[in-house]
């Protein structure tokens, strides 16, 4: 990595955010590109969110993510707000324009580039899902799949409320179901997303009996760690297309990364094992 006087930097705004894997990711691309710049973490209280992210133009940022919890803050406080940043709720990439602040959500098109690299035969016009979360991961994957025509996109969280809430946000073709009925949609839908944090190494796990599923059901978990969650296990083990979370983590990334550093970067195997083995390493 090059870093001198002149170098581009960007950052990750979280609290906390030492268990953020941008830094891997863009500083793997700054090394890659060869490219006079740094990427750092910086772990960010909720109550100096304001200062740090209103700091950035003054500090010579090129921009910065911004993970939990701060962003729905960062909407407030942006002076621009692309229009799928207000759909979803949320911003996950800061880009300083001259002393301006704009922000953006690239979960959602980072969602669709790894589910089309994962399974490219799907054919979104064809193809119910059912979502299960109404988080903000939830509110990206829906704002996606409608955007990419999927004519019915049923929603499912183990507090009804909140799923009943996101779908009035976005509306038809939107539809929340209850939780006990989710099993019962599957032979409806021809593509199943876990968009919750369930399933995640050290947490709770996905209760989500598969027995309804059909083999042409696309499976996506975008729980990384671990890589192969049960639900992806099962879908597997039912002769299911399974779509694991990293690539939404690195496809999300590429965006922030060119519009910081003037380069789009490529996802490759040698990024992906990067990754994983980070992930094994942090297990102990």
């Amino acid at each position: 990595m090059i870093v001198s006087g002149r170098a581009k930097v960007a950052a990750v705004l979280g609290w906390p955010v030492a268990h953020s894997r941008s830094p891997l990711i863009h500083g793997y691309w700054l090394e890659t590109h060869a490219i006079d710049g740094a990427y750092v973490p910086l772990a960010v209280r909720p109550e100096h969110f304001t200062a740090a992210f209103r700091a950035l133009p003054k500090l010579g940022f090129a921009g910065a993510n911004i993970t939990a919890p701060h962003k729905e803050a960062a909407l407030r406080h942006a002076d621009v707000v692309d229009p799928i940043a207000r759909r979803i709720g949320a911003a996950n990439t800061a880009i300083v324009e001259d002393d301006r602040i704009r922000v953006t959500n690239t979960d959602a098109p980072g969602f669709l580039a790894s589910l089309t690299n994962g399974a490219p035969n799907w054919q979104p016009a064809t193809s119910a899902a059912l979502v299960i979360g109404a988080g903000g991961a939830a509110r990206a994957v829906v704002a996606a799949l409608i955007d990419a025509g999927v004519p019915e996109v049923l929603v499912s969280n183990l507090t009804d409320s909140r799923a009943a809430g996101l779908v009035r946000d976005f509306g038809r073709p939107a539809r929340a179901i209850a939780w006990a009925e989710r099993a019962g949609a599957l032979s409806q839908v021809r593509l199943l997303v876990n968009a919750s944090s369930a399933g995640l190494t050290g947490g709770p796990g996905l209760d989500f009996p598969l027995d309804r599923i059909v083999p042409e059901t696309i499976v996506v978990d975008l729980v990384y760690d671990p890589l192969v969650t049960p639900l992806l296990k099962g879908a597997r083990a039912r002769g299911c297309t399974a779509v694991d979370g990293l690539g939404m983590l690195l496809h999300q990334a590429r965006a922030g990364f060119k519009a910081w550093f003037g380069v789009e970067p490529a996802i490759t195997d040698a990024l992906r094992e990067r990754v994983i083995a980070d992930i094994e390493r942090s297990r102990g």
